[in-house]
C-alpha cells in the first residue's frame, strides 16, 4: 500500500466536497520578523504594538497578508499540488485580526468544476477558510485553479461555474473590533496623506523596485509551508525554472506601495485578483497603483479605499495593463484588486 501523497488532480474533485487540510499552524512573533525581513513591509499598524494601541486593538496583529499565506498554504497538498496556473481570486474577506500565539487551520469546499476543451487539465474553484484555535473564521477567499488529469480517459464532470461577485459590498466588509483612527498619528505613520487626500481614478507610481532573488523565494514558500512542486523542483517546468510563489509577488508589491499609500493599513477584503504573467528569479518587481472607489466606515475616522494594485518586472512604469487584444501585456505580473482602510 503506497504511503505517499501523489497529490490530487483534476478527476479527484467532487462539488460540495469539504477538504480539511492538514497542519495547523501556530504564529509567533518570528512569523512578523521573518516576513520584514523577506519584504520592504513597513506599515505601522502591523510594525508597532504601540502605533497599533493608539488606533485602538490590544496590539499589532500578524500582517494581513501574512494570515493569507498562512491559510493559502495549508491548502496546496490538497488543491495546488498537481497546478498548472493559480487563476484567480474574488470574494475575499479578512474577519478576524492574527495574533501571535494564534494556531490557524483551514479547509476548502469545491464549489465549481469545469474541464478545459484539450481534455488535460480542469478548473477547480474552491473556498477556503481559515480558522484560529476557537474555531472562528479568521480569513475567506474563493480561488480557482488549473489543475492537470492524471486519467486522461476519465469522464468529464458536470460543468459548474459559481457566479462570483465583482466586488466585495463595503456593506460586507469586517472592521477589527475597537479599530479607531481619531487618534492616528501621521508622523509616525510615515505619510500624511489621508482618505480624502486621495481621488478616484488617481493612479500612484511606487517608485521602488526590488530585484527577486532565487534563496529569498524559496525561503518565503518554505515559511507557509506551501508545497507546490513548480515553486521548489525545476524538473516540473518545460523551461527547467522555478516559479515564484505568487503570493511572494503579491506581498512585494504591497510592501512597495507604502511609498504613496503608506496610511492603507489593513487589507479586508480581496475582490479580484490575476497572476497576469509569471515571475522568474532575476526579475525586477515595481508596483504601481490605481484608486478604484472609496467609502466611509461606521468606525471611528476609519475610512476603505479600494485599491488597484498592479506588479511588473522592468523598468519605468508607464501605467500600462492591457493590449489592444485584452490580453495582459508581458511585463504584468499581477492585477490585485483589493480593499484597504485607512485614516479619514
Amino acid at each position: 500500500m503506497a504511503k505517499t501523497n501523489p497529490g490530487r488532480f483534476f478527476e479527484d474533485y467532487r462539488i460540495g466536497e469539504v477538504i480539511t487540510h492538514a497542519v495547523p499552524r501556530t504564529v509567533s512573533g518570528g512569523e512578523r520578523a521573518m516576513y520584514h525581513a523577506l519584504y520592504p513591509a513597513r506599515h505601522a499598524l502591523y510594525s508597532s504594538d504601540e502605533f497599533a494601541r493608539d488606533c485602538g486593538l490590544d496590539a499589532s496583529p500578524i500582517d494581513d497578508l501574512a494570515a493569507f499565506h498562512l491559510v493559502f498554504g495549508k491548502s496546496v497538498p490538497d488543491i495546488s499540488l498537481n497546478a498548472v496556473a493559480n487563476l484567480g481570486y474574488a470574494e475575499g474577506r479578512w474577519l478576524k485580526p492574527v495574533w501571535p500565539g494564534d494556531t490557524l487551520r483551514s479547509e476548502s469546499k469545491v464549489i465549481g468544476l469545469k474541464q478545459n476543451s484539450n481534455g488535460k487539465s480542469g478548473v477547480v474553484y474552491v473556498k477556503t477558510t481559515g480558522y484560529n484555535q476557537h474555531d472562528e473564521p479568521v480569513l475567506e477567499y474563493i480561488r480557482w485553479v488549473m489543475v492537470r488529469k492524471k486519467d486522461l480517459s476519465a469522464d468529464a464532470p458536470d460543468t459548474l461555474v459559481p457566479e462570483l461577485k465583482q466586488v466585495v459590498p463595503v456593506e460586507d466588509l469586517v472592521i477589527p473590533e475597537g479599530l479607531d483612527f481619531s487618534r492616528y498619528e501621521f508622523k509616525l505613520a510615515g505619510e500624511r496623506h489621508r482618505f480624502g487626500d486621495y481621488e478616484i481614478g488617481e493612479k500612484i507610481d511606487h517608485v521602488d523596485g526590488v530585484t527577486v532573488e532565487e534563496a529569498e523565494h524559496m525561503i518565503a514558500t518554505r515559511l507557509w509551508q506551501n508545497t507546490a512542486k513548480v515553486h521548489f523542483d525545476a524538473t516540473n517546468r518545460e523551461d527547467g525554472k522555478r516559479l515564484i510563489y505568487g503570493g511572494h509577488v503579491i506581498s512585494m508589491a504591497r510592501s512597495l506601495s507604502f511609498n504613496g499609500l503608506a496610511n492603507a493599513q489593513m487589507i479586508v477584503g480581496l475582490n479580484a485578483g490575476a497572476h497576469a504573467n509569471p515571475c522568474f528569479a532575476g526579475d525586477t518587481v515595481r508596483a504601481w497603483s490605481e484608486v478604484l472607489d472609496k467609502a466611509e466606515t461606521p468606525s471611528p475616522g476609519v475610512g476603505a479605499v479600494r485599491l488597484r494594485l498592479v506588479a511588473t518586472k522592468g523598468g519605468i512604469q508607464d501605467f500600462a495593463l492591457k493590449g489592444e487584444d485584452g490580453k495582459y501585456l508581458p511585463h504584468v505580473m499581477l492585477d490585485l484588486d483589493y480593499w484597504a482602510l485607512m485614516p479619514m
